[in-house]
């Protein structure tokens, strides 16, 4: 399981268009967005570069979590 940190989101709207992005990122079997940890836990085979890029193509900021 991968954990990004997501920096942006503001409502509940944000969490939707940032699990539909990573949904759509080959490999991703699941992904949980939580607006209150403001994180992503990305369950599959993803590359972590595609789901980065899949987020910040929807405006907002993420990086991997340590």
């Amino acid at each position: 399981m991968l954990r990004l940190k997501v920096e942006g989101m503001t409502c509940n709207h944000c969490v939707m268009a940032v699990q539909r992005a990573l949904m759509k990122v080959p490999g991703v079997e699941r992904a949980e967005v939580s607006l209150e940890r403001a994180e992503a836990l990305v369950e599959g085979k993803a590359d972590p570069e595609a789901l980065i890029r899949a987020v910040e193509e929807e405006g907002y900021r993420a990086a991997l979590a340590g």
